[in-house]
């Protein structure tokens, strides 16, 4: 982990983004301090994967600015790790588990960079540190979602990534699996890493996400999942079939 220190991990200021100049984000203000755990919640299509895609510089603003550490996206890009939606990987590439975490050591070195024993063995603690080193010999493709999730996050750690972004990493994953992520989370976030979740999944918010950003093209509201978790902001990000919390930290959804 770099030693740099900077107040906000994510600045977002007046950001306006999205594709083919039609604007799917506008305007959003965001701040998103060191060693933090973030959800963005909202409805498809309300930008999500677009804010992702800004903060890793995949995406271009339109207008205003997007800083991670101080910096543009793509000056800090070896600090980042993103983890697409699992629909955006082909898993049937001929790659291998190994291969896919030492494609961190890649991102961190760069291009033109030389692998040492020192890459390999990052690689090595970065597998035994998420319980798939047996699997490194295996095809992407042909591990559980829970096991893939884990070898992204693998890579993600080999790479000494300071941000890790997640776009629906929940998405086919067993309620066991899923419970199994959620402790990975804060695991990261314990390191001093800054974590970034776009997600469905309303049940593990409540459990271990300091910060909510729900997002419906536009802010709808930030702050604790308490705070941003009620009848009326959900009402007014998901307008039908909206989910609340109750007493017992049980997300129920409700039917209009």
């Amino acid at each position: 982990m770099t030693s740099k220190q900077i107040s906000g991990a994510i600045e977002i200021k007046n950001l306006t983004a999205g594709y083919s100049q039609v604007p799917v984000i506008e305007n959003v203000d965001w701040r998103l301090a060191p060693g933090s755990l973030a959800a963005v919640i909202g409805p498809n299509g309300g930008g999500k994967s677009t804010l992702l895609k800004a903060l890793v510089g995949l995406v271009r603003p339109f207008s205003g600015s997007v800083r991670i550490f101080g910096e543009a996206p793509k000056t800090a890009r070896r600090r980042i790790a993103y983890l697409a939606q699992a629909e955006e990987v082909d898993w049937d590439f001929p790659i291998s588990v190994w291969d896919v975490v030492l494609q961190g050591r890649w991102l961190r070195r760069g291009l033109w960079g030389r692998l040492t024993a020192d890459d390999r063995e990052r690689v090595h603690a970065a597998l035994a540190q998420f319980h798939v080193e047996s699997l490194a010999r295996e095809q992407i493709g042909s591990l559980s979602g829970g096991q893939r999730q884990r070898v992204f996050l693998a890579r993600a750690v080999a790479q000494e990534a300071d941000i890790i972004l997640l776009d629906e990493p929940n998405t086919g994953l067993d309620a066991r699996a899923q419970h199994e992520l959620a402790e990975t989370f804060t695991s990261l976030r314990k390191e001093g890493r800054t974590i970034v979740v776009a997600t469905h999944d309303m049940d593990c918010l409540t459990e271990c996400f300091d910060q909510v950003l729900a997002l419906k093209n536009q802010v709808v509201a930030v702050g604790s999942p308490r705070d941003v978790l009620t009848g009326d902001m959900l009402t007014a990000l998901f307008s039908r079939h909206f989910p609340s919390i109750r007493d017992t930290g049980e997300v129920v959804i409700h039917e209009p």
